[in-house]
């Protein structure tokens, strides 16, 4: 089987250069040069331009409990977004993202009340449940050729109903209560939904899953095979299939993966929460794929980061509270989206011709 890191770069060249379709990888390219062919510029530069606008409107935004404040939502968001994210650069998209948190979620919380079952125990089986779907949802889209949009939409639908369907049954109300009753809570909570108290503040332990996430996804893109694979399937996968690229089992994957993230956030959110709504997480798959946008990530797949998707959802918030702390009306956050999503297209689009020229 060739050895071929992607389809459009020669078999020699390392990982890294690869798996960012050129950026960086001619010799004497200036460092400006360099700069505008990185998928996530445009999110560093509009990360910093929301950080200083909100500082300037709110003088408690750019404090230690501002931060933490901005950094928790983002945290949460930003998990999804970079599996997401990776799911988008092998070229294809999870509607069920959001409310497959929900899901699992329910799944944790029913069992350890209900059942009464260890709350780890029950976080396996929901993570086991979410790793099948995720499954289901790849080999779908692999089996049948149906567009992923069509596929993850069918499995939204079908887990919104059992969401609600199952919960009513099961507690006569659309909630879960009493999560922190069940066994194994104490620890549960310490590792995925306690606080580390900074400088007078509270700062969640998500923010540490999100860095830690995000920096394992980037080491997996940039220095490993399967990080070659994931942008040449989302490149061309008939000629990424041509030099010997697991096509198949790269985008399985990818949909187990962020399978796994949404049960990760849905974990989190339950133990924080100590109760689980039964729509949970529905609607917050397009703030994924919005966030990963802005990071940089392509709609056309084979092209973008997982910092990008992480800044990505740092922005959104860091506008979600900024606007808080500023005492604007909250719509004003839809308007935000709506630009920003315009415009990250139009300078994903342009990085993306940058990164093209470089290559030349």
């Amino acid at each position: 089987m060739a050895d071929v890191p992607t389809v459009t770069r020669d078999p020699a060249e390392r990982p890294t250069d690869a798996g960012q379709d050129g950026p960086g990888s001619g010799q004497g390219q200036g460092l400006v040069r360099r700069l505008l062919t990185r998928p996530e510029l445009g999110s560093v530069i509009g990360a910093v331009a929301v950080f200083v606008f909100f500082a300037w409107q709110a003088d408690r935004f750019a404090t230690v409990g501002g931060a933490a404040n901005f950094l928790d939502p983002a945290s949460t968001l930003g998990i999804m977004a970079v599996a997401v994210g990776l799911l988008m650069i092998g070229g294809e998209f999870d509607l069920s993202a959001g409310v497959m948190t929900g899901s699992t979620g329910l799944i944790t919380a029913m069992l350890a009340t209900e059942a009464g079952w260890n709350l780890w125990l029950a976080m396996l089986v929901a993570l086991l449940f979410a790793l099948a779907v995720g499954l289901l949802n790849g080999v779908l889209v692999i089996r049948t050729g149906l567009p992923s949009f069509i596929v993850t939409l069918g499995t939204f639908l079908a887990l919104q109903g059992a969401n609600l369907g199952v919960t009513k049954l099961v507690t006569d109300t659309v909630q879960v209560r009493g999560i922190a009753d069940a066994a194994g809570y104490g620890s549960a909570r310490a590792v995925l939904a306690s606080t580390v108290e900074v400088g007078g503040a509270a700062f969640r332990v998500s923010i540490l899953w999100w860095v830690g996430i995000t920096a394992v996804a980037t080491w997996v893109l940039l220095r490993t095979r399967p990080g070659n694979w994931i942008f040449a399937v989302g490149g061309s996968a008939p000629a990424a299939r041509n030099v010997g690229v697991p096509v198949a089992r790269t985008k399985i994957a990818l949909f187990m993966a962020t399978a796994t993230a949404a049960w990760l956030v849905g974990c989190m959110t339950a133990l924080r929460l100590r109760s689980v709504q039964a729509n949970a997480g529905i609607g917050e798959e397009f703030q994924y794929i919005i966030a990963a946008v802005i990071g940089g990530c392509l709609l056309t797949g084979g092209y973008g980061s997982a910092v990008g998707a992480a800044v990505g959802a740092l922005i959104f918030g860091m506008t979600r509270q900024g606007i808080v702390f500023a005492g604007w009306d909250s719509d004003w956050f839809q308007l935000f989206l709506g630009v920003m999503l315009l415009l990250a297209a139009l300078l994903n689009r342009f990085v993306r011709v940058r990164a093209e020229e470089a290559r030349r």
